[in-house]
């Protein structure tokens, strides 16, 4: 792991998005661990994600792109900042684009799409805070579509669960991948995850001790994917 995937884990615990402990996943599963990006409120916090999504944008999609795009509701914000991250670490200057849930009918903005003006040929990057089971891409990927022939450069998300999606097989992230062709990464694995906090003390505290390690090396015999 780079330096900036060991410090976006710790992040992620430090901002309580990340936790362990008995958690009912809405897919009905019994999960040892639980991440809600929700919980990232402030603006030094939205300042370093935005950080943690360029550094991963950059190192596996290079920078030759023009738009990043963030499904509503929760990839509004990650668009945002990651367009303002890339301009800070890179000197990148890219738009930002959404969707919308309700399409808004008057106005001079008046649409599905709040941002940016898509137009054939752009090429876009999509983030998203986590993919467990490619709905969000399902719904938001046809209005891309519908808006222009966009040429779609990938999708990254913070945490790869590393779980069979709904075919499964393989993770909802390699199905979202083969189901339309662009390729799809995450900041860190959940195998990053384990290994790195595993009886490490983040502000103090180990949140990965010897038994919640067992119980996460449980929970992926069962629902671990096959990659």
């Amino acid at each position: 792991m780079n330096n900036y995937q060991q410090e976006f884990i710790e992040f992620m615990v430090e901002s309580d998005v990340l936790k362990f402990g008995d958690f009912t996943l809405k897919s009905g599963r019994k999960s040892p661990f639980f991440m809600n990006a929700g919980a990232y409120v402030t603006g030094e916090q939205l300042h370093r994600l935005g950080l943690y999504y360029a550094q991963a944008i950059n190192e596996n999609f290079g920078l030759d792109f023009d738009v990043v795009f963030g499904p509503a509701y929760k990839g509004i914000p990650l668009a945002v900042v990651t367009a303002m991250a890339l301009q800070e670490l890179y000197g990148k200057e890219v738009k930002y684009c959404c969707n919308r849930k309700e399409v808004k009918d008057h106005g001079a903005d008046a649409g599905n799409l709040l941002g940016a003006e898509l137009h054939d040929g752009d090429r876009v990057i999509m983030v998203e805070d986590v993919t467990t089971s490619g709905k969000s891409i399902d719904e938001t990927y046809p209005i891309l579509m519908g808006a222009a022939q966009v040429d779609v450069k990938g999708l990254i998300v913070s945490l790869n669960r590393m779980e069979v999606g709904k075919g499964g097989v393989t993770t909802a992230q390699k199905e979202v991948q083969e189901k339309y062709g662009f390729p799809v990464a995450s900041i860190v694995s959940m195998a990053d995850v384990k290994e790195f906090l595993h009886n490490h003390e983040v502000a103090g505290r180990v949140v990965i001790d010897d038994e919640i390690y067992g119980r996460i090396e449980e929970y992926y015999e069962q629902w671990g994917a096959k990659e």
